[in-house]
C-alpha cells in the first residue's frame, strides 16, 4: 500500500485550500470527501445568501467575481468548481471517514516504507534519523458499501460541522417531518410549521415559509432572537412577530414532537410570553404529560426539573434549526483530546493535535463555539498547516 505525505479529511474551502498549498509543494496527497465539492455549502438552502464579501470566501489566490456585495451559494459553488478544477484537485467524493487509525511504518535503508515505497516519494523517507516514523490508515465507505483504506503519515480533518445538527434530544425528533436543514418553503403552503432556534436561519425560514402562504410559528428558549442575526434580516422579521404575522413563543423549550404537534413548556422570568398571536395560532388544549430531554441543556430542550406552563402547538412540518457541531467523535476515536468546549487539543501556531501528524483545520477547530470559525478565517488554516508538513519531509 503506497503511503502518501497527506490525507485530507473534506473538501470544503479549507481542505481545497489545504489541498492546493500540497499541490504548489510537491507533496503526495489526497482529499476524501463523504459527500460533493463543499458539501456543506451545496446543502444550504438554494436561495441563500453569504453574510460576507466575495474577496474573504476566495482561496489558491483565484479571484471570486460576482454582481453582487455578497454572493449567493450559486456563485460559491461555481466559483469552488472553478478551484477544483484550475489545480486540478485530486479528491475521491462519496467516500466517508470511518476511522482514522495511527500505525508505525519500518523504514529501511534504502527509503521504502513496509515494504511499499510512497506515491511520487521515493526515498523521503529513508532522509528521516528515526528508523519507524507514524502511519495513519484512513478507513472510508461510500454510499454504495464499498470500503477503502489509504495510508498516510499525516492527516488533517477538515471536516467542518455542518453535517452534524445538534440534537435536542426529546421523545418525536426522528418522526418524519422533523427536520434538522431547511430547504424551499414551496412544500410547506397552507401548513402549519414550527420552528425551533432563533438565529439566522430560524429568522430566514421562517420568514420564507411564511412568504410562500405557510402559518409559522417560531420557538426559543431565550428572552428574543439572537444580536447574530443578519443586519438586514432583523428588522423584517421582528417587525413580522410584532404584526402577528409570524407567532413567536420566547422563553419557551420542547419537551416532545408528536404526529401533528410539538409540546413545549415555558420558562424564566417571563416564562411562556407569546409574541405575535395571530388568528393561525391556534393553540392545542395544554397535554397533561411531558418529559424532560435528556442531554446538553444549552439547545432547545427543556432542562431537568424545569417547571412552567405547558402548551401544544400544531405542526404539520417542524424545523430544528438549533446549530451544528463537528464530528468529535471521529476525532476522538483517532485519539485527539478534547477541551472544556468540546473542541480538539491542538498547537494554535501549527494546528497539531495530541496525536502527531495529526491536524485539523477550518471548522474542526470549533467545538461548540461554531461562531468562530467561517470560510473567512479557516481558509488560511491549510496553507499553515502544509508549510509545517513540508518542512518535515523535505
Amino acid at each position: 500500500m503506497s503511503v502518501r505525505d497527506v490525507i485530507i479529511v473534506g473538501a470544503g474551502p479549507s481542505g481545497l485550500s489545504a489541498a492546493i498549498a500540497a499541490k504548489q509543494r510537491s507533496l503526495d496527497y489526497l482529499i476524501v470527501e463523504q459527500g460533493v465539492l463543499v458539501n456543506s455549502i451545496y446543502r444550504f438552502p438554494p436561495q441563500m445568501v453569504f453574510f460576507t464579501t466575495p474577496e474573504l470566501l476566495e482561496i489558491g489566490g483565484l479571484p471570486f467575481v460576482s454582481p453582487f456585495d455578497k454572493p449567493t451559494r450559486t456563485e460559491a459553488l461555481k466559483y469552488y468548481r472553478k478551484v477544483a478544477g484550475t489545480y486540478d484537485l485530486q479528491i475521491a467524493y462519496d467516500e466517508k471517514v470511518m476511522a482514522i487509525e495511527r500505525e508505525t511504518e519500518e523504514v529501511g535503508r534504502s527509503g521504502e516504507a513496509g515494504g511499499v515505497v510512497g506515491s511520487g516519494q521515493t526515498g523521503r523517507a529513508g532522509n528521516r534519523d528515526d528508523d519507524k516514523q507514524p502511519v495513519f490508515v484512513v478507513t472510508t465507505r461510500s454510499s454504495r458499501g464499498v470500503q477503502r483504506a489509504r495510508s498516510a503519515r499525516n492527516v488533517i480533518v477538515a471536516i467542518g460541522y455542518y453535517d452534524h445538527p445538534v440534537m435536542i434530544g426529546v421523545p418525536g425528533e426522528d418522526l418524519p417531518h422533523v427536520h434538522h436543514y431547511y430547504g424551499e418553503p414551496h412544500p410547506h403552503f397552507q401548513q402549519r410549521v414550527v420552528i425551533v432556534g432563533g438565529g439566522n436561519s430560524a429568522a430566514d425560514s421562517a420568514l420564507e415559509m411564511y412568504r410562500a402562504g405557510a402559518k409559522v410559528t417560531i420557538v426559543h428558549r431565550a428572552p428574543a432572537l439572537k444580536k447574530t442575526i443578519k443586519y438586514w434580516v432583523r428588522p423584517d422579521i421582528e417587525n413580522r412577530i410584532k404584526e402577528g404575522s409570524i407567532a413567536a413563543r420566547f422563553n419557551t423549550c420542547v419537551t416532545a414532537i408528536r404526529p401533528s404537534s410539538v409540546v413545549v413548556r415555558s420558562t424564566g422570568s417571563s416564562a411562556g410570553r407569546l409574541v405575535g398571536s395571530g388568528p393561525h395560532d391556534e393553540a392545542i388544549v395544554p397535554g397533561t404529560q411531558s418529559q424532560d430531554a435528556p442531554g446538553d441543556t444549552a439547545t432547545e430542550a427543556c432542562p431537568a426539573g424545569d417547571a412552567g406552563k405547558e402548551e401544544e402547538i400544531p405542526a404539520d412540518a417542524v424545523y430544528l434549526l438549533t446549530g451544528y457541531r463537528a464530528d468529535t467523535d471521529l476525532l476522538c476515536r483517532a485519539g485527539v483530546a478534547l477541551n472544556d468546549r468540546s473542541a480538539p487539543v491542538y498547537d494554535p501556531q501549527t494546528f497539531e493535535t495530541n496525536v502527531p501528524g495529526l491536524f485539523v483545520a477550518g471548522g474542526a477547530v470549533a467545538g461548540i463555539d461554531t461562531g468562530t470559525i467561517f470560510i473567512e478565517n479557516g481558509r488560511f488554516h491549510g496553507e499553515r498547516i502544509i508549510d509545517v508538513i513540508a518542512r518535515r519531509v523535505a
